[in-house]
């Protein structure tokens, strides 16, 4: 008797089944075109006193496609609360990937960009229709100071998410910039701290027990594989989330992420006697290395495989000029959260931010959640190959 091996159609209708309840039908998708902003307010944005002291030039909402992608990166490189998720390149690889609509909007005055808002129409079959900002990124929102350009931004997110007929709109920002929003901040953290000049004020710098840790890794000679090599990134990456209860994102999303932002993207791995143990697709952004999509075999723990790859990254990062090391988003409580913390790292509450459309509560979708633990705990048993199906249609429905 061979191996057994489950019909893949009916492991996808059990998914299915154990989400109908959030079935809706998909609204429309038409693009906001260029216009002036006006005078009509959504009635869950606050519109900030007018300063007559400070009279400026009038707002007009553009979009990427008005303004161009270079003008958009370049306000993204120079606008000190924009991250590397609110590049024009998102775009390019959701669309391409997934082939959902996009509507990145941008403020502009005196033909000037001074705000940005990335948002991605998610249409899923599971948990319905909502704009994010953005999608499959940890951050997001509005990139903008001025109260006016956060006010317009804002109010023309909630405009189009009723045109759309959208449950809601999501928001994933670092602070909360949008008065009256409702704000979620005890299900995410972020952790960043800075990075120095030498090696050894860096060592230093990483708790004693986490820092024994590091110089276990080192001393059992892992070699660190820089040549990109995504298929074994996304075997081990793919193997490593299945084992947590998370589907996985197609080997396609890598793909196009890597093609899209080049140099700023880095692919390494953890290489023990037999091959690799750990991988980690890392992002360049002005100042700061972000470590994103982690993963590692069973093998990786007795070698510290995880501990070398972020140890490693560390030095490479200061080489090329860096100074800041965002360890990226985990949940409250989690293995992840814990992890970070043995670095020295403190946690920063992350406030994503909704504008409610159709949706009369705030969306409580995160592993998490009660409802999602047989779920999750079903994910875990799924053999690697059926996971490795389901979880690229699945992943594409949670944005």
């Amino acid at each position: 008797m061979g191996p057994f091996r489950p019909c893949l159609s009916n492991v996808h209708k059990c998914c299915v089944n154990l989400f109908a309840c959030w079935i809706v039908e998909p609204g429309s998708t038409r693009m906001l075109n260029s216009q002036p902003v006006t005078s009509e307010l959504s009635p869950l944005v606050a519109k900030p006193p007018a300063n007559d002291a400070n009279v400026q030039a009038p707002l007009r909402i553009a979009t990427l496609q008005d303004i161009g992608a270079a003008v958009w990166d370049a306000f993204v490189y120079r606008e000190p609360t924009a991250t590397f998720f609110h590049l024009s390149g998102w775009q390019r690889v959701v669309q391409k990937v997934y082939g959902f609509d996009t509507h990145y909007l941008a403020a502009v005055r005196d033909n000037r960009v001074v705000g940005v808002l990335p948002l991605v129409h998610v249409r899923s079959a599971l948990f319905g229709n909502s704009l994010i900002s953005n999608a499959y990124c940890v951050y997001g929102g509005i990139a903008g100071q001025e109260p006016d350009v956060v006010y317009e931004l804002a109010d023309a997110a909630a405009r189009l998410a009723n045109k759309l007929a959208v449950g809601y709109v999501e928001l994933r920002s670092i602070e909360p910039c949008v008065p009256d929003w409702p704000v979620k901040s005890d299900i995410y953290a972020t952790f960043q701290r800075p990075l120095y000049p030498s090696e050894q004020e860096n060592l230093k710098a990483i708790p004693r027990k986490k820092r024994a840790d590091v110089r276990k890794g080192m001393k059992n000679n892992l070699t660190i594989d820089l040549s990109g090599d995504l298929d074994a990134f996304y075997d081990i990456y793919a193997e490593s989330v299945r084992n947590l209860g998370t589907p996985v994102f197609s080997k396609r999303f890598a793909a196009a992420i890597q093609q899209e932002f080049g140099d700023r993207c880095e692919v390494s791995l953890a290489c023990g006697p037999d091959g690799p143990v750990a991988a980690l697709m890392s992002f360049y952004f002005r100042d700061r290395v972000l470590p994103y999509y982690g993963g590692g075999s069973m093998a990786a723990r007795p070698l510290h495989g995880y501990d070398q790859l972020y140890w490693t990254l560390m030095c490479r990062a200061v080489d090329r000029g860096a100074t800041v090391f965002d360890f990226g988003r985990s949940k409250f409580g989690t293995g992840a959260f814990e992890y970070k913390k043995y670095w020295g790292f403190e946690p920063t509450a992350l406030h994503y931010q909704y504008h409610l459309a159709k949706s009369e509560v705030v969306p409580d979708i995160n592993p998490l959640n009660p409802k999602y633990r047989l779920m999750v705990a079903a994910w875990k048993k799924l053999p690697l190959f059926a996971a490795g199906r389901l979880g690229p249609w699945l992943s594409r429905q949670l944005g």
